[in-house]
């Protein structure tokens, strides 16, 4: 008898787990998805001509930070979406090697903050709470520098005063040879 009762649990346990992962996948799909997001956003060539400031999310669709924040970024997108450009930019997608090699995003979700002109004003990395983005948001709209992300300036050029030896000594230094340059 004990045997049948097992049994018995046992099945109704895989029902009601395969009833409820049912529902999940169900559910996963909604309005907040990263694609159906991605497929809404604006196309970075617009948010760059558009003279409005804008957010890229550079993202993929197997990060699961990518994935929570995806109803906060919906929600802010429908606040603020008149004022910002919201664009996402899938890391798995080779068309935006450049811009990830320009960024150097090494990690993801990766947010950089563009002013109206396209340049950068900031950046930040990870999974961000709601009012954090608002507060980054609000700043860009009004032209102000970010609260919480992390700003960029302009960098001194630098100009190294040695140089690789155009003729080395050495055939087995691969030009690895430096010397000093005049100055």
């Amino acid at each position: 008898m004990n045997n049948r009762l097992g049994k018995i649990a046992i099945a109704l346990v895989a029902f009601v787990l395969s009833f409820a992962l049912f529902f999940a996948l169900q559910t996963e799909r909604s309005d907040a998805s990263l694609d159906s997001q991605a497929e809404a956003a604006i196309p970075l060539e617009v948010a760059l001509e558009n003279g409005k400031p804008s957010l890229m999310e550079f993202y993929a669709t197997w990060c699961t930070s990518c994935q929570v924040m995806a109803g906060d970024l919906q929600a802010l997108k429908g606040e603020y979406g008149d004022a910002v450009n919201f664009v996402m930019l899938n890391v798995d997608n080779n068309k935006w090697l450049p811009e990830i090699f320009r960024y150097r995003v090494d990690g993801i979700p990766h947010f950089v903050y563009l002013d109206r002109q396209g340049e950068t004003v900031g950046e930040s990395l990870g999974e961000q709470p709601r009012s954090i983005l608002e507060a980054d948001l609000q700043a860009l709209i009004a032209d102000v520098t970010l609260p919480y992300a992390h700003t960029t300036g302009k960098v001194s050029q630098f100009d190294a005063q040695i140089k690789p030896n155009a003729t080395p000594e050495d055939p087995r230094s691969h030009g690895s040879q430096v010397q000093e340059t005049e100055r």
